[in-house]
C-alpha cells in the first residue's frame, strides 16, 4: 500500500532523511521506531505531501503520490495526533465528524452526527459526551475521541503518531488495545511512530527502525527481539551505553 524509495529531505543544510526506504504491505500494521530527532515525523509529513522531500519516489497503492487530486488522496487517510490535537471551541461530536462536515467527503448534519456517535462507541465512549467540549474530558477520553476521529470516514491508511504519550499504563494498553482490533476489523493499512515498546509489541506487524535518516532495520517483533542488531537492542532495551549516542 505504501512503498518509500530512497527518500532525501534536508532543512537549511542539515540532512533528516538520507535515503529512507520502506515497503508496508496492504492491510498491514507497520510500527516506525528510533529516537528523537532521527526523521520518523518528517516521513510521515512526506507520505502526507505536507513536506516534499528532495529526491526520492512515494506511492501509495502502486500510484504516485505527488500527482493526481489532492483532495482525493488525503480521503484515503486517517490520523491520530500525538496530543489528540482535537478543536477546543467544537463539541466533541463536529471533532469525530469534522472531515464529514466539509470536503469531499461531505455527509448531512444528521448523519454526520450518527457516524460521530457511532465511532465514538466503538472507542468506548457513550453518547452522553457527543456534547462535551475536549475540556471536559480526561486525557485518556481525549485520545479516545482522537482515535473516534481518525476511523469516522473509513480510511483505507491511519496513521498513528505517539498513541499513547502522556497516558499511564492502564490507558494506554488500552488504546493499543483498540488500534489492533479496528484495525483489523476495518482492514485497513497503519503506519505508527512511537518510542513505547509495549505499544510496538500490541501494534505491530512488523517493525521498522530509523537510524540516522535511513530504515537501518525491519522485521517483525519476534525478529526484533532476537537480532544482534546493536542499534535495535540498545533503543529496545532503552540502555545508555551503546552506538546511539545519547543527549548528556
Amino acid at each position: 500500500m505504501i512503498t518509500l524509495s530512497d527518500l532525501h529531505k534536508s532543512f537549511d543544510g542539515a540532512p533528516v532523511l538520507r535515503g529512507a526506504s520502506l515497503h508496508v504491505p496492504k492491510g498491514s500494521s507497520m510500527v516506525i521506531i528510533g529516537g528523537s530527532g532521527t526523521g520518523k515525523s518528517v516521513l510521515l509529513k512526506c507520505i502526507l505531501g505536507l513536506v516534499t522531500p528532495d529526491s526520492g519516489r512515494i506511492e501509495i497503492d502502486g500510484q504516485d503520490a505527488t500527482r493526481g487530486d489532492r483532495e482525493a488522496f488525503l480521503a484515503r487517510f486517517g490520523m491520530l495526533f500525538q496530543g489528540a490535537a482535537l478543536f477546543d471551541s467544537l463539541p466533541v461530536w463536529q471533532n469525530v465528524a469534522f472531515r464529514l462536515l466539509r470536503g469531499p467527503l461531505k455527509r448531512p448534519r444528521r448523519e454526520a452526527r450518527e457516524i460521530a456517535i457511532e465511532k465514538l462507541r466503538r472507542v468506548g465512549l457513550g453518547p452522553e459526551v457527543a456534547g462535551r467540549l475536549p475540556a471536559e474530558l480526561s486525557g485518556g477520553m481525549q485520545k479516545r475521541v482522537g482515535l473516534a476521529r481518525a476511523i469516522a470516514a473509513e480510511p483505507e491508511i491511519i496513521f498513528f503518531d505517539e498513541p499513547t504519550t502522556g497516558l499511564d499504563p492502564i490507558m494506554a494498553g488500552v488504546i493499543n488495545d483498540l488500534i489492533r482490533e479496528i484495525v483489523t476489523e476495518m482492514g485497513a493499512t497503519a503506519l505508527t511512530i512511537t518510542h513505547d515498546m509495549s505499544s510496538v509489541r500490541a501494534i505491530a506487524d512488523r517493525v521498522a527502525m530509523l537510524h540516522d535518516g535511513k530504515v537501518r532495520w525491519e522485521g517483525s517483533v519476534g525478529e526484533m527481539d532476537a537480532t544482534t542488531d546493536p542499534y535495535v537492542q540498545q533503543f529496545i532495551r532503552g540502555k545508555a551505553d551503546g552506538p546511539i549516542e545519547a543527549l548528556r
